[in-house]
């Protein structure tokens, strides 16, 4: 933050706007300046007062019913079903990322689309609003569902009403172009070559993804495909010891490494897994942004255990408090404690959900896991739980040493409500369509320190 004029504070000192407002949260009303206030924001000249301002800001919307958010992280999911990592820099990436998804790259992110980015959910085109389907609105699809038929045989355009594409002359082209006198033609042909979709999905999507178990799976304990559930901090610690370098090694325990090293070490922001809780994890990261202190990032890298020593062992565990704002994905205040155990591809070794930017970083795994511990009671076989039914006796459910949670009943949700839950505070909604740019621009900078 930049003060213009003269001032009789010491160089060096903290100012104590700047601290106030860092501690709050909030603006102060400082003294006129000496120089311009508007210097600096010349690019936002052309906003313009429509209406009178309320000194106070604007005042918050009616809270939402029943907001569903979520999309899946596209990279995540695809690299959870290869088992590798892909190079996001490459330019076969985007290829890649179509083939494993059955969907065209340009139809992943919008929801009218109906991609599997969205599964279970279905836009409501009327209200322009996302809605969750229920687990019977949703289909496994098998091989049979998927397969494509003989194309070998089509010679003529209407060859192709015998293998199903009815009406040729009202489908739709996607994409057309003409190359040395041959015309190439791209046609939505979804009646005969069926993909996954926001309604329908393999199995293995649904078992990353989707928080539905059909059959003998609602039995079993939860696992995502190709994965095991392994201790978060041995995964690290064989990690950087692949790559060889003592200073990484030591860099991970706290031990000094290099500067550089230490410098990445900074940005251990949140990044989404294979899953539909990109509302949680926007919440996550908001939070951490606002204000670090409501964030708990102490993790205990240390893996040997002693039995007998219940203070010793407590150390094993992770703590995360989360606040009652009522609804679904809710639960009662308390501070919930969860083990490192998280589950891992068992082909790349990474984390199969939410991890650290750097990959060094614990605390945004564990969180994720701890918030769907908690918004299912302790206890994830419970299938009121995301519904705000949970009961007495699941809330008091302590869980098991090993706990396998399902971090897929985060998939939908609000990520408003998600930020209260976190820092404790009231959740305020300002929809863009009921107020002006020239409160939207005040609303982000009360809310922001510079």
């Amino acid at each position: 933050m930049v003060s213009y004029g003269s001032t009789s504070q010491p160089t060096g000192s903290i100012d104590p706007y700047v601290l106030i407002e860092a501690l709050t949260g909030r603006k102060l009303e400082r003294p006129a300046p000496s120089r311009p206030a508007a210097e600096g924001y010349d690019d936002l000249s052309d906003i313009r007062v429509s209406h009178p301002r309320n000194q106070d800001g604007p005042n918050p919307d009616p809270q939402p019913e029943d907001v569903a958010v979520g999309c899946i992280n596209p990279f995540a999911l695809a690299e959870n079903m290869i088992g590798h990592k892909i190079d996001r820099q490459s330019i076969t990436a985007i290829r890649i990322i179509q083939d494993t998804l059955q969907t065209d790259y340009e139809e992943l992110f919008d929801m009218k689309h109906g991609s599997v980015l969205y599964a279970g959910l279905k836009l409501n085109e009327k209200e322009r609003m996302a809605e969750e389907l229920e687990e019977d609105e949703t289909k496994i699809l098998g091989e049979k569902d998927l397969v494509t038929p003989d194309l070998s045989r089509l010679d003529r355009l209407g060859d192709l009403e015998e293998i199903g594409l009815k009406e040729i002359g009202e489908v739709r082209i996607k994409r057309a172009g003409i190359l040395n006198n041959k015309l190439h033609l791209i046609l939505h042909a979804g009646s005969i070559a069926r993909t996954v979709c926001n309604r329908g999905v393999t199995q293995t999507i649904n078992d990353f993804g989707l928080p539905f178990r059909r059959g003998e799976r609602q039995k079993e304990a939860f696992t995502p495909p190709n994965s095991s559930w392994r201790d978060a901090r041995e995964v690290l610690m064989m990690r950087n010891m692949r790559r060889g370098t003592i200073s990484d090694y030591n860099t991970l325990f706290d031990y000094g490494g290099s500067r550089e090293f230490q410098a990445m070490r900074k940005f251990d922001d949140p990044i989404q897994g294979a899953t539909a809780n990109s509302w949680f994890v926007a919440a996550l990261f908001s939070v951490y942004w606002a204000d670090p202190s409501m964030i708990n990032r102490h993790t205990n890298m240390q893996t040997h255990r002693f039995y007998g020593d219940e203070g010793r062992d407590q150390q094993h565990r992770f703590r995360a408090k989360f606040h009652d704002k009522g609804g679904r994905n809710n639960n009662k205040t308390q501070t919930v404690e969860v083990d490192y155990r998280v589950p891992v591809n068992n082909s790349s070794e990474d984390f199969v959900y939410c991890r650290s930017s750097d990959g060094l970083a614990l605390w945004p795994a564990l969180y994720e896991k701890a918030f769907a511990k908690w918004i299912s009671g302790g206890n994830n076989d419970n299938p009121n739980s995301r519904r705000g039914k949970v009961s007495a006796a699941a809330a008091a459910t302590s869980g098991s040493e090993n706990e396998h949670v399902d971090i897929t009943q985060t998939h939908h949700g609000d990520p408003v409500k998600a930020m209260a839950q976190l820092n404790g505070r009231e959740p305020e909604y300002f929809f863009t369509s009921k107020h002006g740019a020239d409160e939207l621009v005040g609303l982000v900078r009360t809310c922001s320190v510079n």
